[in-house]
């Protein structure tokens, strides 16, 4: 492959398209993985100057960290990119239990270095901002300290109650920490001060409080992986503040234009999603000529799921063959959040989202479409392993919904060619299946 400017592993799907999308639009040719490839997949992607490898950590416990996050880091060190990135969310939900970014962010040091590790957080594309370390993000055009935002800190998995991103960070790692603020920032001894922190600390989290300083912070993260490791864990922020510092230097040509992918008649959308933002979109979408169909989230992890799953893709089918979209949800918003009876059942929740893949695949290959959607991040990465897909590539940024891109499938013959956009729970405006749908 070509000299790799980057190469990352997202901790879910959506977070791992949304890496992506940061790049691709910043004029950085990216592939990413849904397992790791041979080496004529690889070959295929030639061109590319990013490899990233989606993951499911966000999801998981701290010993499946441990068997899974330290052979994906072997193999991304081994292809020598300049620097390696361990892609988090950026609302940061994580616990000492689940999706626990302490222990990643051990396991990192251990195959790349016993050196600091510099973490970003903060997006202002997406609306996150972190000053003086702590975590402020956006609904519906307000801002909210992350332990006060109406979504995360209701989490169903891992809801926020810390706004201090090192406090948060402390309970699930002894690691030492420490961190560059928006006044480390604008003092004139920034190199020296980051130096010194990343040689003091294990990890060294980066305010991002606007353009300015996401700017000052690309610039370090750049510089520092000259005489370290080169391992960063953050959000999509950590491309974001590379692409300045990229363009500053020529690295990187600017941005890439983009065509838009147009309309299609049917488009199918599966939703794990729980969020009051995906309530909305299924609502909107709804309005605007979208079959809602309501699927019982226990059935589909039962003894029976069979059943319950071939039920969903004739009430799917039937919408489609009469030539309508069709939105295939388990659940209407938190009110409808059924988590504390499927927590009864063991490994459910990923079982959820392999039957919601396993009724997308079949509804796309038996009415031959397109385009489809998978809502909800933790869903989207159980989902999308049902589909056969071996890489995906970005088909058409969506600005007014940033961080949840339409792709283009790479895979067997049936789904070669499918473009799907996997969206977060709290991502996107309202209308973001129509907009899906148009193509535009």
């Amino acid at each position: 492959m070509r000299e790799l400017l980057l190469s990352y592993y997202g901790d879910d799907l959506t977070g791992s398209t949304d890496v992506m999308e940061a790049l691709e639009t910043g004029g950085v040719p990216t592939v990413l993985f849904m397992r790791r490839p041979d080496q004529p997949l690889l070959a295929r992607f030639s061109h590319c100057r990013a490899v990233g490898l989606a993951g499911a950590s966000r999801s998981e416990t701290p010993d499946w960290m441990e068997d899974n996050l330290a052979p994906a880091f072997e193999w991304l060190k081994s292809l020598d990119a300049a620097i390696c990135h361990y892609k988090i969310c950026s609302t940061f939900d994580s616990s000492p239990t689940i999706g626990n970014i302490g222990r990643a962010i051990e396991i990192g040091r251990r195959i790349f270095g016993e050196a600091g590790v510099p973490l970003v957080v903060g997006a202002p594309q997406l609306k996150r901002h972190t000053a003086f370390g702590n975590l402020f993000a956006a609904f519906r055009g307000e801002y909210f300290r992350i332990d006060r935002h109406p979504v995360m800190s209701r989490h169903p998995v891992t809801p926020m109650n810390e706004a201090d991103l090192l406090v948060h960070l402390s309970r699930q790692t002894s690691l030492s920490s420490g961190l560059i603020d928006l006044a480390a920032l604008e003092a004139g001894d920034l190199p020296a001060r980051v130096d010194q922190t990343l040689r003091d600390r294990d990890i060294v989290l980066f305010d991002v409080a606007d353009h300015a300083t996401q700017r000052l912070v690309g610039e370090q993260l750049w510089r520092v992986r000259e005489h370290n490791p080169g391992f960063v864990a953050g959000s999509s922020g950590v491309e974001y503040a590379l692409l300045r510092a990229w363009a500053a230097r020529g690295v990187v040509s600017g941005a890439a234009k983009t065509v838009p992918a147009g309309p299609v008649d049917r488009l199918a959308v599966v939703s794990g999603s729980v969020s009051p933002t995906t309530e909305k979109q299924i609502g909107y979408a709804m309005a605007h000529g979208f079959d809602g169909i309501p699927l019982d989230a226990l059935r589909l992890v039962s003894e029976n799921s069979g059943e319950a799953i071939d039920h969903a893709v004739a009430c799917g089918r039937a919408s489609l063959a009469a030539g309508r979209s069709v939105i295939l949800y388990t659940a209407l918003g938190p009110q409808a959040d059924r988590g504390a009876e499927i927590d009864q059942v063991e490994g459910a929740r990923n079982a959820l989202g392999r039957a919601l893949g396993s009724i997308l695949r079949r509804l796309v290959v038996d009415e031959k479409l397109k385009r489809a959607v998978i809502a909800g991040g933790d869903t989207s990465s159980h989902a999308l392993g049902q589909l056969s897909i071996d890489a995906l590539t970005m088909r058409m940024p969506l600005p007014q919904s940033p961080g949840s891109p339409l792709c283009l499938a790479h895979g067997g013959s049936e789904i070669d060619g499918l473009e799907i956009a996997l969206k977060g729970g709290q991502v996107g405006t309202d209308a973001y299946f129509e907009t899906i749908r148009l193509g535009n």
